[in-house]
């Protein structure tokens, strides 16, 4: 595995800068957002499994659900594993999530492997289970991993910040985001990660109109 791997501020500077050479439009929206977050978070079953937790539901219930598995000490892998389905669901997750929760607990995953891989094998990888989508595996990738070249065209945020910034006449598609995405390789977490941070601006310059 030969990608470039995010590790700190220096990191998103460098990529920030070849961003704004490479595409013109990064540089008025680098200007506005500022030194962009590294969002780093720790990888394995822990995050996975947060991811699932949060998934269509409010952050603040997310949170409270966290809480209450933390507190039942089901946030590690064994544990899940052996965890019956009221235990979780008194914990808050639903049904689905419950299985999804326990697939994921026994799937094996060697997670130190998966820093070896390169994205496109992780992102396969982890899609291949009940419960994690492409934009999950690609948010892992990018924030668990570190990985510099990977995208989440899905978001709606990074959609509707590049309607804004490109001026395009509505929002792109998954798939028009992708296409475009290409011309910011190999820095697209980077560019994401602006986007991201261009998105919070407009909604607070909207905001205050």
């Amino acid at each position: 595995m030969n990608e470039r791997i995010i590790i700190g501020p220096q990191c998103l500077a460098e990529g920030a800068a070849w961003l704004a050479a490479r595409e013109p439009a990064f540089g008025p929206a680098l200007s506005v957002t500022g030194p962009l977050p590294l969002r780093l978070r720790p990888d394995g079953f822990a995050s996975l499994l947060d991811a699932i937790v949060s998934q269509q539901v409010s952050v603040a219930s997310a949170n409270a659900i966290w809480a209450r598995l933390e507190a039942a000490g089901l946030t590690e892998e064994a544990a899940m594993a052996r965890a019956d389905d009221d235990a979780l669901r008194a914990c808050g997750l639903s049904r689905q999530k419950v299985r999804y929760a326990g697939v994921l607990s026994r799937a094996g995953i060697d997670y130190d492997a998966l820093r070896a891989l390169p994205a496109d094998e992780v992102i396969s990888a982890l899609v291949a289970l009940p419960g994690i989508g492409r934009w999950t595996a690609e948010i892992y990738a990018m924030f668990s991993l570190g990985r510099a070249d990977v995208f989440a065209p899905g978001d709606l945020a990074l959609q509707e910040a590049a309607r804004h910034l490109f001026n395009l006449p509505e929002r792109p598609s998954e798939k028009a985001l992708r296409a475009m995405a290409e011309a910011w390789s190999p820095w697209r977490a980077v560019a994401a990660r602006a986007l991201w941070a261009y998105y919070r601006h407009v909604k607070s310059r909207e905001g205050t109109r």
